[in-house]
C-alpha cells in the first residue's frame, strides 16, 4: 500500500491554514519550538530581510508538496 504524509497548521505570520511537508517547510523558532511559514509569507519577507543584510528564508524544493510514506 503506498500513501502521502503532509501537515496542516496555521502559517505562524498571517495565520492562514496550509499544507506542507513537515521536514522540508521553512519555520521559525518561538518559545522553543518551530513554527511553519507559508510561501507567501515568505515572499513578504525576503524582500525585507535583505533590506536589513539578512540571508533569505530558503524554500527548499517540496516543501509546500506532500511527501510518499516511504520517503521518510
Amino acid at each position: 500500500m503506498s500513501g502521502y504524509v503532509f501537515a496542516v497548521a496555521p502559517c505562524f505570520g498571517c495565520k492562514q491554514l496550509f499544507s506542507f511537508d513537515p521536514h522540508l517547510v521553512p519555520s521559525i523558532p518561538i518559545k522553543g519550538s518551530r513554527e511553519p511559514i507559508c510561501q507567501a509569507c515568505v515572499d513578504l519577507a525576503n524582500p525585507i530581510r535583505a533590506a536589513n543584510g539578512l540571508l533569505p528564508i530558503v524554500v527548499l524544493p517540496g516543501a509546500y508538496e506532500p511527501r510518499e510514506a516511504g520517503a521518510l
